[in-house]
């Protein structure tokens, strides 16, 4: 993915606009997050108040998986 650099000129026109949205697969973001996670980097706090969209099943899984007890 090659980044994209914007110029801002200070117009409130420029603020308007929507973010830009990328699409990656899970495996791709899982792993990116996981080895974030492991070396404990910081700019994942940067992202703690940002929303996640997720399609019904995944979320399903997620929630199923929060609830289970840790094994013995």
């Amino acid at each position: 993915m090659q980044p994209r650099l914007r110029l801002f000129t200070g117009e409130d026109e420029a603020l308007d606009m929507e973010p830009l949205k990328v699409k990656i697969s899970f495996g791709e973001l899982s792993h990116i997050l996981l080895e974030a996670c492991r070396k404990q980097r910081a700019f994942l706090r940067d992202f703690d108040d940002d929303e996640v969209q997720l399609t019904d099943d995944l979320y399903q899984v997620l929630t199923a998986y929060c609830r289970l007890r840790p094994g013995a």
